[in-house]
This record gives C-alpha cells, sequence and structure tokens, in this order.
C-alpha cells in the first residue's frame, strides 16, 4: 500500500492557495473578506490562539461568494498540469492520499486521476465549515487507522509534520519538488 500527502508532494503548489487566487481572479468581490483572515492568520500563528481549524474557516468564507461546483471544475482544468510527472508514472489506482486540504477540492482531481481513495478535511463547500478536525499531523494517522488499517509499504511527503505517518510506514519519502530522497 503506498500513501501520497497531496500539496507540494503529487502537486505542485499548495492546491488551497492556488484555489483561493483563481478565485479571487474569477470573483474579485472575495477580497472582503481579506482582512477577517489576516486577523485570524494573525491570531493563530502569532498569537497562538485558536485552532488551525478556526483559522481555516475564517479562510473558507470565501466559498459563500463563489459557485465552488462550477469554480472547482474550472480551477482543476487549469491546474491538473500541477500534478507531478514522478507520480503519474508509478501511480496506481490503490492509491491512498492523505491531505489537510479539503476534501471537496480533492475529490475531482482524484475522480480524473482515478484515485478512488481519498482521506482529507471534511469541509462544507457552501460554507467553509469543518466537520471534524483538519487532516493533519497525528490525525492522519488516526483517520489511516480507522479507513484503511494495515502496513504501509510506501509514504511520500514533502513536509516533517507528516513524521507520524512515516513513522508506521515500512519506507517513507521526502519530496522536494521532483527530487525524491528516503525520509
Amino acid at each position: 500500500m503506498k500513501i501520497y500527502d497531496f500539496d507540494n508532494t503529487i502537486y505542485k503548489g499548495d492546491s488551497t492557495a492556488d484555489f483561493y487566487l483563481f478565485s479571487l481572479r474569477h470573483h474579485p468581490s472575495i477580497i472582503k473578506n481579506l482582512p477577517s483572515l489576516l486577523v485570524a492568520v494573525i491570531k493563530f500563528y502569532i498569537f497562538k490562539k485558536g485552532t488551525k481549524t478556526e483559522m481555516k474557516e475564517v479562510m473558507y468564507r470565501f466559498l459563500k461568494s463563489i459557485e465552488p461546483e462550477i469554480d472547482i471544475k474550472k480551477f482543476w482544468d487549469t491546474h491538473e498540469k500541477n500534478i507531478k510527472s514522478w507520480y503519474l508514472k508509478q501511480k496506481k489506482d490503490d492509491d491512498i492520499i492523505i491531505s489537510a486540504s479539503p476534501e471537496f477540492l480533492l475529490r475531482p482531481i482524484c475522480d480524473r486521476l482515478n484515485i478512488k481513495n481519498l482521506t482529507a478535511s471534511k469541509v462544507d463547500v457552501h460554507t467553509g465549515k469543518y466537520s471534524g478536525v483538519n487532516c493533519h499531523g497525528e490525525e492522519k494517522v488516526r483517520l489511516f487507522n480507522e479507513l484503511y488499517g494495515g502496513e504501509i509499504d510506501e509514504f511520500y511527503s514533502d513536509s516533517y509534520s507528516d513524521a507520524p505517518l512515516a513513522k508506521i510506514s515500512k519506507k517513507a519519502f521526502m519530496v522536494k519538488g521532483s527530487k525524491i530522497e528516503d525520509w
């Protein structure tokens, strides 16, 4: 069984940030949410108040001002090219993607790539509200054990925040751009 993180691992960049910028270009009115987003980011990252989930819910408020289903399809029409070629060459239908990005954003590209197994943050596509917690760090391990179980033959990520999954894998790899190194 092979497990992959998504952003900056098999996707060049951060898909959530890219989708936000894409949405901003197509719906400039969402800029009105920027002040509250900046406050939430400063509160979380500088003053260490609140949770990452709470901070992200503030960011996702922009979803109320766009047409998510239509915009997500258009986003992947132009951003599917950011799936890294090394991944496409080794992709298997039973791969598992585990990501902190929202499931509503990753499900369409996983469907296009015929990836059936996706575990990601559960965020309402219309309100930006989470059901559960951000799929990050130890939460990825908990969800893996709950949904899949078994042994992880290979794990790929770009971030040491994924060390909990790397620790329970037979072999783990750190991805830096298109360079893949042993963890």
